[in-house]
């Protein structure tokens, strides 16, 4: 129960369709109290599950870096920090007193590909942004191996994942040949647009680009400050989009039928992140989709629609990152695929907050 502060996101529409009307909202800004506490609520019907634990403090009045020293250098200051960057992992696996937990999350990072941009409405040309890239370098280099290369936008512990594929192979060689097949323009630079926090693994990519298709790549970071305006000029569609590839994360919040909103969000018609004009096979499958209840052949679909975007090559499909925690030696944490939560948590005896350990140390 929340027995302190608040969190709340403040936000705005972008109108993807006036007919049928369609939008999504973009977030402005996110207000928080320093401390946000919860406390456990006794008499909840599902006491087989919890609570685990007495008391949740979420500290918004510390940075990240601070929290990740707090958490491997102290106790009783912080117990978990969400979103341990890669870069951060071998620091926490030699902390005294925290370890590393990694998730296999619903998360992909994608290149979304505009299809309007010639020659990108050519499926040989998306085919060879994707042979051009060298998955496992990019996830040894980029994520220090905490994610799986990808076949399409599915996670391969994800239901719907396409079983009969595999990643698309590195092949700069065949790459270059589908390029020279449909006339990529001579002296024409790629651009690639990369959102903030990405803009290593972006450069990363632009480096396999270069070399196998022997072409100019222009990374464009779009700052945070640009971000809104960014994300309206993309969603609602009224301009022409100024990238070729955007490097794109985001995440799924049901594993049990991605396509409601990985595939149905970068490919529909009503998509809000679709780049190129609508995909007739798609909006059949989409329009069975949404129709049926049956478990079993929604997920078919599902594989079907990843079957489609590979053949397609929509996307430049490159990875699924696992979430990362920082937590205390003395802390039973369940990490989740789609969401954080605490319901599954708990304290061992040796935790500092109980018993005459109960006061913060070093």
């Amino acid at each position: 129960m929340l027995s302190e502060g608040y969190s709340s996101l403040s936000n705005e529409i972008a109108l993807i369709s006036a007919n049928p009307f369609t939008c999504i909202w973009l977030d402005t800004a996110q207000d928080r109290t320093p401390r946000v506490v919860l406390t456990a609520n006794p008499d909840h019907w599902n006491t087989e599950r919890g609570p685990r634990l007495e008391k949740v403090v979420f500290r918004n009045d510390v940075s990240p870096r601070e929290a990740l020293r707090l958490v491997c250098d102290t106790q009783g200051e912080v117990d978990i920090v969400t979103e341990v960057s890669p870069a951060d992992a071998e620091r926490v696996k030699t902390s005294q007193h925290a370890r590393l937990v990694s998730t296999d999350a619903m998360r992909v990072v994608v290149g979304i590909i505009n299809r309007d941009a010639v020659p990108f409405g050519d499926k040989r040309a998306r085919q060879a942004l994707n042979l051009a890239v060298d998955r496992d370098k990019l996830i040894r280099e980029g994520f220090k191996d905490y994610a799986y290369p990808t076949v399409g936008l599915t996670p391969p512990y994800s239901a719907g994942y396409c079983k009969n594929r595999g990643p698309y192979p590195h092949d700069p060689g065949e790459a270059r040949r589908l390029f020279e097949q449909v006339g990529y323009p001579s002296g024409r630079a790629l651009k690639l647009a990369v959102l903030p926090g990405l803009e290593g693994v972006a450069n990363l990519l632009a480096d396999d680009l270069r070399v196998g298709l022997g072409i100019q790549v222009n990374v464009i970071a779009i700052p945070a400050e640009n971000l809104l305006a960014a994300q309206h000029a993309f969603v609602e569609k009224v301009l022409p989009l100024t990238f070729d590839v955007l490097l794109f994360s985001w995440f799924d919040l049901t594993a049990d039928a991605p396509a409601s909103f990985l595939h149905s969000w970068l490919y529909h018609s009503l998509g809000p992140f679709r780049a190129g004009p609508p995909i007739e096979a798609f909006e059949r499958l989409m329009a069975k989709y949404v129709r049926q209840t049956d478990p079993q052949k929604r997920n078919a679909l599902d594989e079907e629609m990843e079957r489609l975007a590979y053949d397609q090559a929509l996307s430049i499909f490159l990875c699924a990152p696992q979430a990362l925690y920082a937590v205390n030696q003395h802390v039973r944490f369940v990490g989740h695929a789609a969401t954080f939560e605490v319901a599954d948590t708990e304290v061992d005896e040796e935790h500092w907050s109980r018993g005459a350990a109960a006061t913060p140390q070093s």
